[in-house]
């Protein structure tokens, strides 16, 4: 069904296709607890490339391609010319003559488009400023696992809605019938034209998009609660304006006394919830905060599913590698 595909942006598929990665992330987790082989990639050898530096994404692809019987290579900045000395478009026909899929993670969606567009192998998004659509497919299939379903539900996420899990989130949402609330304040609402292209889904979905500057409205009824880091790669200057927006959309538990009585809070990560490491130290110490996005009481709580959540990445990247580029028999 999705042979050969790219793996870019979410609106490249439709919410038939979004469902199956989904529901072949869970088939693919329940091989993986039996310790049932799928070797889908054998003999395959993966390229990952990285602008941007990860603990999940590189983890997730590297596992998931061990499993799927493939070798992987990992590229650094530092140890690519893409960009400098020779272009995306070069680049991509070179790697794509040695190597069987690329990953990309970095700044610019152009970039990861024209390697789609040149490779001639399947090209996987692991993340780009605008975009984070293999993140999308473990945040869904978790929700999915929390409730069996999608379509109707209630999502929030409360933070900067420009950035590019914000974006994926609403998107992804509108095309699967899943209601989303951004909660934001109105300088950080999304962009206007994306927010058009997800009405248009929402209204073939029957979703419902809304933006709220009342993070408590929005939360109403909410099935998940979703956060991200205030501050995003590239971004690190405009820190304390930053914060002083979002302060007032920290993820408490007063919030979730306002959500569904079995909502569940989800996070990408990393996440500043204590003072545990050396950026928790230095928030602190700038900004007398001792958390950030989410209190350290829901991070912490039962309903806090952010681990499942990462764990969900190598399943689902696995899906869409398989998927992808695993010659899968689909009756």
């Amino acid at each position: 069904m999705l042979q050969g595909q790219n793996f870019l942006k979410e609106t490249d598929f439709t919410a038939e296709e979004l469902t199956y990665l989904i529901d072949f992330s869970i088939h693919l987790k329940e091989l993986k607890k039996k310790n049932i082989p799928h070797r889908y990639l054998e003999r395959q050898n993966i390229c990952l490339i990285f602008e941007k530096t990860s603990t999940r994404t590189r983890s997730a692809f590297s596992v998931a391609a061990s499993d799927l019987g493939a070798s992987v290579e990992y590229f650094g900045m530092t140890d690519i010319q893409m960009g400098n000395k020779e272009s995306v478009e070069d680049t991509a026909i070179v790697m794509g003559s040695m190597f069987d899929g690329i990953e990309f993670r970095g700044f610019k969606q152009t970039d990861v488009e024209t390697l789609g567009k040149y490779a001639g192998v399947p090209v996987w998004n692991g993340l780009t400023d605008e975009f984070h659509p293999t993140q999308m497919i473990a945040d869904f299939m978790t929700i999915k696992e929390t409730y069996g379903r999608l379509e109707g539900l209630n999502l929030v996420y409360a933070g900067d809605g420009r950035n590019n899990v914000a974006n994926s989130l609403m998107i992804t949402a509108a095309i699967l019938g899943v209601n989303i609330a951004i909660a934001a304040p109105k300088e950080l609402f999304p962009a206007e034209d994306l927010v058009k292209q997800a009405q248009a889904y929402a209204e073939e979905s029957g979703a419902v998009i809304r933006l709220e500057e009342d993070i408590q409205k929005a939360c109403q009824n909410a099935h998940a609660i979703y956060t991200d880091v205030w501050i995003s790669m590239g971004e690190e200057d405009l820190m304390e304006e930053r914060i002083n927006q979002l302060k007032g959309y920290q993820v408490t538990a007063e919030l979730f006394e306002e959500a569904d009585d079995q909502a569940i809070f989800l996070h990408c990560l990393p996440a500043y919830h204590d003072l545990k490491t050396s950026n928790g130290v230095y928030f602190k110490e700038e900004f007398g905060l001792e958390e950030m996005e989410v209190s350290d009481e829901v991070f912490r709580a039962p309903y806090a599913k952010q681990f499942q959540q990462a764990e969900n990445r190598m399943h689902s990247i696995k899906a869409i590698m398989a998927a992808t580029n695993g010659h899968l028999f689909v009756p």
